[in-house]
């Protein structure tokens, strides 16, 4: 990594329908809200390419402090497209993946709260259960859960 000067990964952006739903969706998976802010302002139209622009952000970071999700729900510009609900085999960045202790309890929970499995629960070998949920405002997740050696 020192030679091509790269420190670390900060965060990954996903832009939201609903801010709250966001926190409160990613906080009952297990990721903790870090901080809460408005934007606003030349500068950050210049940084995004929108021109004016007014966004409402929130910072979610995993229990071990080194992986954040950065929220965003833009109330100005409008919206111009949605890819929310697009399938798994889509271009671009499309979904994160987290590494859980109890899939099934998980899912049943998100299940309960307007979620919705993609396809199935699968196992991979001795290796992990995997699954595809989304959110009810379409945010596509992966779910593990490592089988077997933990450690």
């Amino acid at each position: 990594m020192k030679k091509n000067k790269l420190l670390r990964m900060d965060n990954m952006g996903i832009v939201v329908e609903s801010l709250d739903d966001a926190i409160f969706f990613f906080t009952e998976i297990g990721l903790k809200l870090e901080g809460r802010a408005s934007i606003e302002g030349e500068w950050a139209g210049r940084v995004t390419g929108l021109g004016p622009q007014h966004v409402e952000v929130a910072m979610m970071v995993t229990p071990d402090g080194h992986s954040r999700l950065e929220l965003s729900q833009f109330l100005a510009p409008p919206i111009v497209s949605d890819h929310s609900r697009a399938p798994v085999n889509a271009l671009g960045y499309l979904r994160v993946m987290f590494t859980v202790e109890d899939i099934d309890e998980l899912v049943s929970r998100l299940l309960k709260h307007g979620a919705e499995l993609v396809g199935e629960m699968v196992q991979y070998q001795d290796s992990y259960r995997l699954c595809y949920i989304r959110e009810k405002h379409g945010l596509l997740i992966g779910l593990a859960e490592q089988l077997g050696n933990k450690g």
